[in-house]
């Protein structure tokens, strides 16, 4: 298999061990006139939307802003609804996003929309988002040799719930599915939320959500992770092996990234590069990446649009070779 990891091993900046440097305030900084749309291209309940409403938070216990910010949920068409809003925002100065690789697949599955992402303004990657694969406790499924057994067995009948068509999800799903010669239904809902109560519920045999969105159920004893599609093992999942440590070198990450609305001021831009590296470097924002085994450093600027194209290249890729586009 070929290795889709999605880290940059070198983009030319030094951020120190997992710390940004906030950009120098000017005398005459430009700051929100009124409150700021901060858009989820995903639904309620999932990693973005846990992260966007933590950030809220932080912004509001630490006083970093003037003005509130407010989560608006736009999930539609796999962020479709989302990419539109912001690429047409009446108010590029107060319009911001967060987003997923949807933010790269959906462009490219959906070319009509005319979305560039080259057009939009790079504020501020805060996290790379883990995934594994999960089953439920009640399965009896302890191993990935045992989740493939049991889902070669079912075929059609097993069902991989998901966030939305030729997704992230989908896409682990349709490794699994040709790594392991499987035949899994996949399903999609809306929001990584409801897919995790899907699971708990057994209304699904199997998911890959982050460990944020599944974490609950984990702690509760619902659910068992069994394998990570990351380099390494996570410290909160030291049970579940790396598919890479099974023999297939695979790895799959997602961003978490504010993104800024095309048209939007230099002012404004550098007034959110550096609201945001503050909210990165916060110890609440550091304590929330280790518990939601978040990674990555933070990136801003020159260095973000490059990672944005890195990234873009290689979610084109897996979509060709998944045969969703050419």
């Amino acid at each position: 298999m070929r290795k889709f990891g999605t880290k940059l091993t070198s983009l030319g900046i030094a951020l120190g061990l997992g710390f940004a440097v906030a950009p120098v305030d000017s005398a005459e900084a430009w700051e929100p006139k009124k409150p700021v749309e901060f858009v989820v291209m995903a639904g309620k309940g999932g990693g973005a939307d846990k992260a966007v409403r933590f950030i809220q938070n932080i912004i509001v216990k630490n006083k970093l802003a003037s003005k509130p910010f407010t989560p608006v949920n736009k999930p539609g068409g796999s962020g479709a609804e989302a990419l539109v809003h912001v690429k047409n925002a009446s108010d590029p100065d107060h319009t911001l996003m967060f987003t997923l690789n949807s933010f790269y697949t959906t462009p490219l599955l959906q070319p009509g929309l005319g979305i560039d992402i080259k057009t939009f303004t790079p504020v501020g990657r805060m996290a790379e988002d883990t995934f594994l694969l999960w089953v439920s406790k009640k399965s009896g499924i302890k191993t990935v040799d045992q989740f493939v057994k049991a889902a070669k067995a079912a075929g059609n009948k097993w069902i991989m719930a998901g966030t939305g068509k030729n997704s992230e999800d989908n896409i682990l799903t349709d490794f699994l599915n040709k790594a392991y010669g499987l035949n899994m239904k996949y399903v999609p809902y809306k929001g990584g939320g409801r897919v995790a109560k899907e699971l708990a519920g057994e209304n699904a045999n199997s998911t890959v959500n982050n460990p944020s969105e599944q974490l609950g159920f984990y702690q509760a004893g619902k659910t068992v992770a069994l394998g990570a599609f990351t380099h390494e093992r996570l410290p909160l999942f030291k049970e579940a092996p790396t598919f890479k440590e099974l023999g297939k070198d695979f790895t799959y990450y997602m961003q978490r990234t504010v993104v800024g609305a095309p048209g939007m001021s230099e002012g404004a831009a550098a007034y959110y590069q550096g609201l945001f590296t503050k909210v990165f470097n916060s110890k609440e924002w550091q304590d929330y990446m280790k518990k939601k085994s978040l990674q990555g450093k933070f990136l801003t600027g020159k260095p973000l649009m490059s990672y944005w194209i890195e990234q873009k290249a290689i979610q084109k890729g897996i979509l060709q070779k998944m045969g969703v586009i050419k």
